[in-house]
């Protein structure tokens, strides 16, 4: 992990993570977390921007019209799907915390649209709190590694939260989503340039550059 921690410094941070080193709340998180599914970076990072510059909390976001919020955060992928689940999140947040983003696990799991990323995320990088935020890179790189050997994301993130010492949850979704985006892709990942092949099980590998 200390390679490639060393190796993120030349890589761009996620923007999700960027937003909470950047001092965002836990809302402002929560809302790019959600529209970062699926979704570059870069066009995540303007949606988002545009998006709680209109509206900073979850009432001012209640207020838009589902037509303004689509609007705003076009052309993230599902869009449109998207600014329903926003619209309904900010009435559940309302309704049910009055207004203000719960900061346990099991509670923003029960928020509409959060699952297990979105809610690892939000704790990790809005409230600094422990977590283990398991996305496509992360599950794909544990099992490339043969450091866990899962089906889903899911799955993933229970057995790194036995194996994985604490020291490491915070950071292992930065560093892991910042090396598959760059080094460790999905398709012929450039294993000559990786500074962690030899510790590598390379499961799964047909073709590497």
């Amino acid at each position: 992990m200390r390679l490639l921690k060393k190796d993120c410094k030349k890589w761009q941070t996620p923007v999700v993570v960027h937003m909470g080193n950047e001092g965002a709340r836990p809302f402002q998180v929560l809302v790019g977390a959600l529209i970062s599914s699926r979704t570059k970076d870069a066009v995540t990072e303007l949606a988002a921007t545009r998006l709680l510059q209109q509206a900073h909390d979850p009432r001012q976001l209640r207020s838009c019209s589902q037509k303004k919020i689509k609007k705003l955060i076009y052309p993230v992928a599902f869009y449109k799907i998207k600014s329903k689940v926003l619209h309904e999140l900010c009435v559940d947040l309302i309704e049910r915390f009055g207004g203000a983003v719960p900061d346990t696990l099991g509670a923003l799991l029960t928020l509409t649209g959060v699952g297990r990323k979105t809610a690892n995320l939000t704790l990790t990088h809005g409230f600094g709190k422990m977590g283990i935020c398991v996305d496509a890179h992360v599950h794909r790189i544990c099992n490339r590694w043969g450091y866990v050997k899962t089906k889903t994301p899911d799955a993933t993130e229970m057995i790194l939260r036995e194996k994985l010492p604490k020291r490491f949850w915070k950071n292992l979704n930065a560093i892991l989503v910042a090396f598959g985006q760059n080094c460790c892709r999905p398709v012929s990942p450039f294993c000559s340039q990786c500074s962690v092949a030899h510790h590598c099980q390379k499961v799964g590998v047909v073709q590497s550059r």
